[in-house]
This record gives C-alpha cells, sequence and structure tokens, in this order.
C-alpha cells in the first residue's frame, strides 16, 4: 500500500474590475487568504458576529494564467499518473466562477485551453517520451444531470444510445460506470476530437449571473495501460485520471432561475451538499461510515474522496463584495478538503498471457535440470511428458487386465502414471454401469417413478413395482429437404432491373414508402434479413408464453378441482369416522392419489411459471434487438434515400471522403470544388501560420472536424425539412 498525503487545495479568485480590496487578502506566501467583515451595526451594541477568517491552502492563484494554473495545480499529477498512480482533479464553486474555464478553458482560442485539454497534451507527449513502454489511452466523458448519468460520447455513429439505463457498479477493483463508453485514442488529435465532441452534448442554461451556466457534473476520464517492451515480466501497471469540472452552487435568490432551471439548480445544491457531507465525514477520524450513496456524484468519486488517488481540488471563487457569502462558503469546503487523506499506491496488474510464457520457459528449465539429475541417479527410464493415446491406451489394458485376475499388479513408475491409473478405473466403471442399464434396457419397460397415473395402472394390473426413472431422448439426428428457389437454379440468369435511382431524378424523388421497399432489397437487404430473424424469433417466443400461460391456467384450474375432491374426501372421512394406527391416520386409496396428484399439479405449475418467467425474460431480450435493428434499418434507408434522390450527384462527388470539400465546411448549395494541390496548400499554409506554433495544430484540427460535423448534420436536416416543404 501506498502512504498516506492530504489532499491538495487550490484557490482560484476570478478577474474582476471591482475587487474588495479591504475585505479580501492574500498572504505574503500567496497559501493563505483573509476575509475581513464590517460588523452588521443593525445588530446593536452586544455584537457577537465574527468578521474575520483566515484559510491555509496549498496555493492562491489571482490574476494567474492558465499555463501557470496547469503547471501549479495538474502538471504532477498527470506526470504521476504514467507511472501507475491515480489522479484526480476536481473544480468546486459558485456558478459562474470560472470552473469550466478552468477545466477546459476558450475551445476558440489555443492560449486560453483549460486544465483538461492540457492534461491530454501532457498525456501524449509524455509516451513519446518512453519508447521502452507501450502505453494505450482511453477516454469517457460522463454527466450527471438531474441524478441521472448520461454518456456525451453517446452521439458517435459506432456507440448509439444506450438501451437500458447506465449504472453504478462496485467491484473488488473498483467503482466503475456499467453502460458507459470508453474509446481508444491513438493519437492527440483523436483524444481533442472526443473532448470536443462531448462539450457540445453538455448540458448548460441562462441565468443572471452566468450566461452559459453548466447544469450538470461532468466527469472526463483518461485511462493508460502501460507493458515493457523490453523486459519480460508479466507485471504492468494501469492508472486513470478523473478531470471532473462540477455545477456550480447556486443562491436562487441571485440568480432568479425559474422552471426548468429551478429544478436543475435544486439537483445541484442537493448533489453538492451530499457531497459536503461526504467530506466531512472523510476528515473526521471517528467516523466509520462516508455516506457515498446519497447521491450519484459521491457515488461515482468514491474512489478518488479519501481512496487509492492523487486528489487536488480547484476552487473557484468571486473577489466581489456581493459574493462574499458564496465565497466564504467555498473556502470553507476547501479547508474541508484539505482534512482528507488518500493513499495513492501504484497500480501493479500480471499479463496472463506473458505469465503463461514465463512459466512454460521456467518449466522447460526445470525438465532440462530433472533430466540431469536422472541421469546422474542412474534413472533413465523415467519421462515427465505428459502421456500420450499409447500409453493410457496400455494403462487402461492393465487396469482391465488387473479387474479380471489376469493381472497381480500395475507397476507404478512416477506419479503422472499413478494418477492415470485410477482414472482408468473411473473409465472401466463408467462403462459397466452403461453395459448393465443397455441390458436393463433390452429386458425390462422402464417407467418414470414420478408418473404416479402409470404406477397405479400397473399396480391395478397386478405387475411389480418399478422404481428405474425413466431415461433416454431421441437423438436427434435427422435432416431436412426442400427445393431450390427458381432464382438459383442452374441454367437462368438473372434478369438486370433497373433501380430506382434509374427512373427518379433529385428534383423529382420516389416516396419514402415506395423506395423503402426498394431499399430493403438492395442495400438495406442484410439488415433487413437480420431484423426478419429477429422479430421471427420474437414472435416464436411470444407464441411459446401464450401457450405456456394456456397450459399454466388449465394447471391451476386442475389444481383447484382436486383440491375441492380432496376436500370432499377429507369431510367424508371425518364424518365416517376416522382410524388411527399407532398415531399414524388411516386414509383410503382414492384420498392418497388425489393427494399424489396435488402434488404434482403443484410441480407441474411451478415448473411452467419458471419457463414462463424465462420466456419473458427472452422476449425482452429479443424485442430489444428488434428495436436497435428497426432503429439501424430506419437510419441507413435514411441516409440512402437522400444520397440517391436528395443530394446532387455533383454535390455527392464533393462531399465523399478524400474530395476537397470536407462535410459542413459550407452549405451544400453553395459548394465549390478546389483542387486537391490547392487544399493541400491550404492545410500547410493553416500549419505554418497557427499563432501557437506546431503544437496547436492537433487542438484546432479537432476543433474544426467537430464543427464540420455538426454543421453537416445541421445541413442534412435543413435538406429534409426544405423537401419536406
Amino acid at each position: 500500500m501506498g502512504t498516506r498525503k492530504k489532499v491538495q487545495a487550490f484557490v482560484r479568485v476570478k478577474p474582476t474590475d471591482d475587487f474588495a480590496h479591504e475585505m479580501i487578502k492574500y498572504g505574503e506566501d500567496n497559501k493563505s487568504i483573509d476575509i475581513h467583515l464590517k460588523k452588521d451595526t443593525r445588530r446593536g451594541v452586544v455584537n457577537n458576529q465574527q468578521t474575520d477568517w483566515s484559510f491555509k491552502l496549498d496555493g492562491v492563484l489571482h490574476d494567474a494564467s492558465q499555463d501557470l494554473v496547469y503547471e501549479t495545480v495538474a502538471k504532477d499529477a498527470v506526470s504521476q499518473a504514467l507511472d501507475g498512480y491515480n489522479g484526480t482533479i476536481m473544480c468546486y464553486g459558485q456558478t459562474g466562477a470560472g470552473k469550466t474555464y478552468t477545466m477546459t478553458g476558450a475551445t476558440e482560442n489555443y492560449k486560453h485551453r483549460g486544465i483538461l485539454p492540457r492534461a491530454l497534451q501532457q498525456v501524449f507527449r509524455m509516451i513519446e517520451e518512453r519508447p521502452t513502454h507501450a502505453i494505450t489511452v482511453r477516454v469517457s466523458y460522463l454527466e450527471i444531470y438531474n441524478e441521472t448519468l448520461f454518456d456525451l460520447l453517446s452521439t458517435l455513429p459506432y456507440v448509439g444510445p444506450s438501451v437500458t439505463p447506465m449504472t453504478i457498479v462496485e467491484n473488488p477493483q473498483g467503482i466503475f460506470i456499467k453502460g458507459l463508453s470508453v474509446h481508444l485514442t491513438s493519437q492527440e488529435e483523436d483524444a481533442f476530437s472526443l473532448l470536443f465532441e462531448g462539450e457540445t452534448n453538455r448540458i448548460i442554461a441562462s441565468h443572471t449571473m452566468n450566461k452559459n451556466s453548466s447544469r450538470s457534473h461532468c466527469i472526463f476520464t483518461i485511462y493508460m495501460e502501460a507493458h515493457s517492451r523490453t523486459l519480460s515480466d508479466e507485471k504492468y501497471i494501469t492508472s486513470k485520471i478523473n478531470l471532473v469540472d462540477l455545477a456550480g452552487s447556486e443562491r436562487l435568490s441571485k440568480t432568479g432561475s425559474e422552471g426548468r432551471v429551478l429544478k436543475e439548480a435544486t439537483y445541484i445544491n442537493k448533489s453538492l451538499s451530499f457531497l459536503e457531507q461526504a467530506i466531512i465525514a472523510l476528515g473526521d477520524q471517528n467516523r466509520d461510515h462516508i455516506p457515498f450513496r446519497q447521491s450519484k456524484l459521491t457515488h461515482a468519486l468514491k474512489d478518488s474522496l479519501g481512496g487509492n488517488c492523487n486528489m487536488v481540488l480547484v476552487t473557484n471563487i468571486y473577489g466581489e463584495a456581493a459574493q462574499l457569502d458564496e465565497t466564504l462558503s467555498s473556502l470553507r469546503f476547501a479547508s474541508r478538503m484539505k482534512l482528507v487523506t488518500t493513499e495513492p499506491a501504484i497500480n501493479e496488474k500480471y499479463d496472463a498471457e506473458r505469465m503463461v510464457k514465463n512459466l512454460e520457459k521456467e518449466l522447460a528449465l526445470l525438465k532440462q535440470e530433472l533430466a540431469i539429475h536422472d541421469s546422474l541417479s542412474n534413472r533413465t527410464l523415467v519421462n515427465y511428458d505428459p502421456m500420450d493415446e499409447i500409453q493410457i491406451a496400455e494403462i487402461n489394458s492393465q487396469v482391465r487386465r488387473y479387474l479380471e485376475g489376469t493381472l497381480d499388479e500395475i507397476d507404478i513408475i512416477n506419479l503422472r502414471q499413478i494418477q492415470e491409473v485410477f482414472n482408468q478405473f473411473r473409465v472401466v466403471l463408467s462403462q459397466q454401469e452403461q453395459e448393465v442399464e443397455s441390458a436393463l434396457r433390452r429386458k425390462y419397460t422402464l417407467i418414470d417413478k414420478n408418473d404416479f397415473a402409470a404406477i397405479s395402472a400397473v399396480q391395478k394390473a397386478g405387475l411389480m413395482d418399478v422404481e428405474v426413472q425413466l431415461v433416454g431422448e431421441p437423438d436427434g439426428q435427422s435432416f431436412g429437404l426442400g427445393v431450390a428457389p427458381f432464382s438459383v437454379k442452374p441454367g437462368k440468369k438473372p434478369k438486370t432491373k433497373k433501380t430506382l435511382k434509374d427512373q427518379y431524378r433529385p428534383s423529382t424523388p420516389p416516396s419514402k414508402p415506395v423506395a423503402f421497399e426498394e431499399f430493403k432489397n438492395e442495400r438495406g437487404s442484410e439488415i433487413n434479413r437480420i431484423f426478419k430473424e429477429n422479430k421471427s424469433i420474437l414472435n416464436e417466443r411470444k407464441k411459446r408464453a401464450s401457450e405456456t400461460t394456456q397450459r399454466i391456467n388449465a394447471i391451476k384450474q386442475e389444481i383447484d378441482v382436486t383440491k375441492e375432491a380432496l376436500n370432499f374426501q377429507k369431510s367424508l372421512r371425518e364424518k365416517q369416522g376416522e382410524y388411527e394406527n399407532k398415531g399414524l391416520m388411516i386414509i383410503d386409496e382414492e384420498e392418497f392419489l388425489l393427494i399424489l396428484k396435488l402434488k404434482d399439479l403443484k410441480k407441474q405449475y411451478r415448473n411452467e411459471y419458471q419457463e414462463l418467467r424465462d420466456l419473458r425474460a427472452e422476449i425482452q431480450y429479443c424485442q430489444r434487438l428488434v428495436d436497435q435493428c428497426r432503429h439501424r434499418l430506419l437510419m441507413e434507408f435514411d441516409i440512402w434515400y437522400n444520397e440517391s434522390f436528395i443530394i446532387p450527384d455533383d454535390v455527392q462527388v464533393a462531399l465523399k471522403l478524400g474530395s476537397s470539400i470536407r462535410p459542413g465546411m459550407v452549405p451544400v448549395n453553395r459548394i465549390v470544388c478546389l483542387g486537391e494541390d490547392d487544399q493541400d496548400r491550404f492545410s500547410l499554409l493553416q500549419q505554418s501560420v497557427l499563432p501557437e506554433g506546431p503544437d496547436s495544430i492537433s487542438f484546432y484540427n479537432a476543433r474544426v472536424k467537430t464543427e464540420q460535423k455538426h454543421n453537416y448534420m445541421k445541413t442534412m436536416v435543413g435538406l429534409q425539412q426544405s423537401h419536406r416543404k
């Protein structure tokens, strides 16, 4: 285990022209901040109101640039993550105090980027400096909105929306979010694209204190896994960095929130209150229970808060006198967070495949050493390799002869042979049992001992009781016959058929129902086939469930009838007088058979009901598959319909991958073709004149691609709406 260390807490003050110099003072070492309030004269002469507070922190960032903030707050935590230590960097504070600017920054300006994009850059820079290790990077982006979990990267085409709601799951390895997509990123630009994709999906709203207020908590996680390229050691290290942008606490009297924004503010304040309760409990050494499960936020951050993690808190505050109450509240939270201790340790795991290879090498060396030892001891006949089929057959023959009495003893050579001798004894015994059972089947008719009706019939016929359970099922071996479709018979050449695209022009596209039938027979035939198969399976399961329900109802009716007959027999026995023998009640044969029948019916009822439950689970799963196939079929049809009938051919050429125009750069109806040479020159010029130098290329490329994608989607929606009109 690692050594315990306290959480680092920093304060960043939002720049303002109206800074309260008389009320807010910084320490000379920039590690403390003092707050002074004037006494409220309205409280009278005797006034015990506290007017002075002093908070000791790990650093106070006032008028600090984004570069200085990252160097002070995050650089060490990110650097240690590549050595196997988990890290968490969290921004906390009042709404509008600059949390999102600190964490994400301004995507329009490279210099104003925040902690998150800088952390991604540092990770990939350090990977380049470690050629001796194979390091993989994955990322995920989680949003907690109104106590509901959302995947901000679910809009990617290869992810799609989750069918089941996401849940927080705990296991011995820690906390993970079931249903959250995790994406492999091999280069810096891909990681930025995922970041910007998630940022466009975040929920924001406007109120009096912030025009773009985040309405949710967001957790961007970077997962790393490092394997040594040079050492054959099976150990490897893993780590993750949680970059948490919390929604800001709001005082409703100041924000003036109403309606949906008011509801969001209520959820935000409630979850932040639960977060503070968890922090207070973690800081109290006498507390055994920590209330992590009170909210989704604290539950998702359970590993980070007081666990195996390097924890850093950035508290964002205002420097204005009007916001001093909220500033004090935020500073108190930072002070409580400094009381929390974590226990970071290197996360080492073992590569099973590499471990097996190392063990195989070690085994080969041990065999060589053992062979040398046997040779020196004159034990040359000993073989330690696994037995082959010939050796196993020989041992089987020896066991059979030993059981028949023709062999007095079996020579023992090594431990492996002893194990195989016992195994062959088991094989011979099993074969003898099967032979006995086959002989009985040829001579007798076997009846299931639970079939009371059959037992009663046998008894009435005067035959012997049968206690052997009926076994044996049809072997299930069969084959099917069929007629080949006319279209695939030899000698028939398929006729060429005109497609709808040849018959219609973009100016007069066919109706969607007609085009849909054509799509199902051509480009969408495979998806349509899967959809039909899934639907067929679903209908078959529904039919079986209906039949099972009918059987259950019939059994229930039969149970009721049997109960009535049994009650009648009991009442009749009571009227006629009951007979006892040694304290046991004597009943007649008819009542006994009714009891057995009732017991059998109840067993059937339970079995049928269990089958119905299993069928309902299968129906639910099949229904989900059918819905997914239907959604995929319709989505592919929309793309095919637009490409075939709405977008002109010359526009499609311009929009194809690798052409001079990228989707979304300009409206479709205003596309002008550029030569490839012009495009290449433009890209080179863009890279050479970027104001921040070559390091900013990945950042800007990712932002441009994300904007192009969303502009393209908007254009396609606009085209569809114009054609509907």
